[in-house]
């Protein structure tokens, strides 16, 4: 288990300007972003048993929000 947050801009720091550009540009990106950017302070808080949750609850929010990595890290590559 992580306790670290894992921002955008900490996990693809040699994309922060494409970041910044889509979330302005780009409404579905923006939407996506949010959302990972909620679901990850959801796992941080439940890693940290600041709100802790079930074990599974915990795991599907972890695939969940590295589904939504992937779908934006292709979103910055593309």
């Amino acid at each position: 288990m992580s306790n670290t947050p894992h921002e955008l801009l900490e996990e693809f720091p040699q994309l922060a300007d494409k970041i910044s550009e889509l979330k302005q540009s780009d409404a579905h990106f923006a939407k996506l972003a949010e959302e990972y950017h909620a679901l990850n302070r959801a796992v941080h808080r439940a890693e940290t048993l600041v709100e802790p949750v079930e074990e599974l609850t915990e795991v599907e929010m972890r695939k969940k929000r590295a589904a939504l990595k992937d779908e934006l890290y292709r979103m910055l590559t593309a």
